[in-house]
Order: C-alpha cells, then sequence, then structure tokens
C-alpha cells in the first residue's frame, strides 16, 4: 500500500510558494498525499496534481481560545480518519496543534518553525502561553525544523524542544523560478519594500527613509509591495504616496517583475523571521539587500559583501547604509549582486530543503 503523508498548512499561498516542489516529487515518488488547509479556489492546484485536500479553518493570528480548540479537535478528526505514516506542519498553530493531535493518537509529526513572529520579542503573557503550549506539543515531535539559528537556540534555552530538531536553510529558494539579471543601469536607483505593511514589519521605518532619501536624492523611488494588514496604514501610506515619496504597489503575485527594476531590496522587519523568502529571491536574482540585523537576515546577508545590515530598529543606521549603497559606483552594486547570487546558490537551494525532507519522510515512514 502507498505510504500517505498529511500537510497542515495554514494557507493556499505560502504552501505553493514553499512547498509545491517537495509536494510534486512526494507524489511522484507513489505516496499518497492529504493536505489540511483553509478555503481557497486556487486550491484546485494541489487536486489537479494528485492531492487531497481537507479544507480546514484557521484563525492564523487570533488568539480566540474557542477558534483553537475547534481546530485541535479537526485536527484530532483529520489524523484518526486519514491515519497518516507521518504529518508535515508548517506555522505555529498547525505545529502546536497539529502535534497535541498527533501526539495524543501516536502519531509521527514533522513540525517546521517558520518564524516565531512577534510572539517571543517581548515577555507578555501571550509569550507565556506560547512556551507551554510549545512544551506540550513540538517537544514531542519526531523532528523539528528551523530555519534561523536564533529560534534554534531560543528554544534550547527555554526548553521548548529535545534533542529533535535540526536546521534548514530556511525554505530554499527556487533557482529556475528566480533567475539573475544584472542591476538596471539608468537614471533612477529604485528600491523596493517586499511584505505585509504592519508595525512588526518596520513599515514605519521604511517610510521615514524613503522621505529622507528621496528628499537629498531625487533620483531615487521607493516602492512597497504587499499587502496593508493593519488598517492605520492605509491614510499614511495614502499620504506618503501623494507626497510623492513612494509608490504603493499592492500585493504582486509575480514579484519577481519588479525586483528586476530594482537595485536593492529593503527589509526592515523588527524580528520574528524564519528566513525571509523574499531576501533569498531577491539575492537569486542578482539584487542587493538591506535589512535590520537580527536573526534570519544575518544568516541570508554577508554584510558589506552581499548587502548591509543596519541596527535592528534605528532609522538613522537604515538611512546611512541606504546612502552606501547609492554611492556606490555601478560596478560595485553588480558585483554584490552577483555574490548574492552566488551565496543563495551554495546555500539556500530549495533542493537542499527538500531532499533533507524527503530522507526524513522516508525514515519515519518505514518505522
Amino acid at each position: 500500500m502507498k505510504k500517505k503523508v498529511l500537510v497542515l498548512s495554514n494557507h493556499f499561498l505560502t504552501l505553493y510558494s514553499f512547498r509545491k516542489e517537495l509536494i510534486k516529487e512526494l507524489i511522484q515518488r507513489g505516496y499518497c498525499v492529504c493536505l489540511s488547509l483553509p478555503v481557497d479556489l486556487r486550491n484546485k492546484y494541489f487536486r489537479d496534481i494528485g492531492c487531497d485536500i481537507i479544507e480546514t479553518s484557521i484563525d492564523r493570528r487570533g488568539i480566540n481560545p474557542i477558534n483553537d480548540l475547534r481546530l485541535l479537535i479537526k485536527y484530532f478528526h483529520i489524523i484518526k480518519e486519514y491515519k497518516p505514516d507521518i504529518i508535515c506542519s508548517y506555522t505555529i498553530k498547525p505545529n502546536i496543534y497539529g502535534s497535541i493531535a498527533s501526539n495524543i493518537l501516536h502519531y509521527k509529526q514533522i513540525c517546521n518553525i517558520t518564524g516565531t513572529g512577534a510572539t517571543f520579542l517581548h515577555e507578555s503573557w501571550i509569550s507565556k502561553i506560547a512556551k507551554v503550549l510549545y512544551k506540550c506539543s513540538v517537544k514531542r515531535a519526531c523532528k523539528v525544523y528551523f530555519q534561523n539559528t536564533g529560534d534554534r537556540d531560543y528554544f534550547i534555552k527555554h526548553h521548548l524542544i529535545g534533542n529533535n530538531y535540526e536546521l534548514l536553510p530556511g525554505s530554499g529558494v527556487n533557482l529556475d523560478e528566480h533567475t539573475y539579471s544584472i542591476l538596471p543601469d539608468g537614471k533612477y536607483t529604485n528600491f523596493i519594500f517586499i511584505g505585509r505593511v504592519m508595525k512588526l514589519k518596520g513599515i514605519d521605518l521604511f517610510l521615514e527613509c524613503a522621505k529622507k532619501i528621496k528628499s537629498k536624492y531625487p533620483d531615487t523611488n521607493f516602492y512597497i509591495a504587499g499587502f496593508i494588514e493593519e488598517e492605520r496604514y492605509k491614510k499614511i501610506i495614502e499620504r506618503y504616496e501623494n507626497d510623492g515619496y513612494i509608490k504603493y504597489l499592492g500585493f504582486q503575485q509575480n514579484i519577481d517583475q519588479w525586483i528586476k527594476i530594482c537595485s536593492c531590496i529593503i527589509l526592515t522587519s523588527f524580528g520574528g523571521e524564519g528566513i525571509p523568502n523574499v531576501l533569498l529571491e531577491a539575492a537569486a536574482n542578482g539584487r542587493v539587500c538591506i535589512a535590520s540585523d537580527i536573526s534570519g537576515n544575518s544568516d541570508v546577508i554577508s554584510d558589506g559583501k552581499t548587502g548591509f545590515l543596519f541596527n535592528n530598529g534605528d532609522c538613522n543606521d537604515l538611512i546611512k547604509k541606504v546612502e552606501s549603497f547609492i554611492l556606490l559606483p555601478l560596478q560595485d552594486k553588480i558585483n554584490m549582486g552577483k555574490e548574492a547570487r552566488n551565496k543563495v546558490v551554495a546555500e539556500f537551494d530549495r533542493n537542499i530543503v527538500i531532499e533533507t525532507y524527503l530522507n526524513e519522510i522516508e525514515i519515519q515512514a518505514r518505522k
């Protein structure tokens, strides 16, 4: 009989963007693959390649205990009915509630800590509850993958895992989809912020930087691509755009077309990242990255060689690094972009992640 893999995910887009190659390879190798994820018309993509779909409602960022209990009960029912040989989960709620259910029902689960978000940036009642939940769940998983050393070390320090962990190079980057192109050589130097527009992602730093740099260097453009996650930023973004400091693009399905017209990607997040996929994809395109000096970002960027790291939360240091980039000769910028591409090819090829997963799944499925 075919071995069965159950994948617990909180969104179609993250599964499609970062896991579709693994899922295709599992099907190619003869596994039955079932996906638990929220309702989305685009789920048809996975049905068409041979996956079973169990549509599962998840309140991704909410902290309503009733909703979370419903999710836990749903996972109990899914696991009991599907009887998977191995479960793979991504992000906090599928990791925690999937692991609680799989532990009680005696099924094997592989968890991926894709980033901790704001959970552990400050000590709070939420962080205390999260620690308890992690100890009750992923600590007993058969494998826990971390995407950066900072998250790994935090979980070890606070005894949230046992000896069941391993480090992965993020989600990896598909080097065939994200291809190198030389930096644009035109009148304007273009910068882009790619991500959800919210305080945690440091959007205020980016806006202030854009205002200061654009005022001093008129031949610059600052783009923002991503959903406005927090309502209060709608008027702020509109005001900065009307004043000519930024251009808001909204969410972009094909982000590479915008990366390629820019010379530099700016990531201002305060923390909680795994390995930011935007940095990997930008570097794969041969673009220089300027990012806050936090875990995940510092794994990708070699400061001064493939990009620049600025002091976390320090807008003046961000402005200084952006200005340093502007003043570099074009050939130096091109060389940095080439070094960025070389680094992700050597260290962050998605095939590394796929092979690691396939090996672990095959080991666990044989037990």
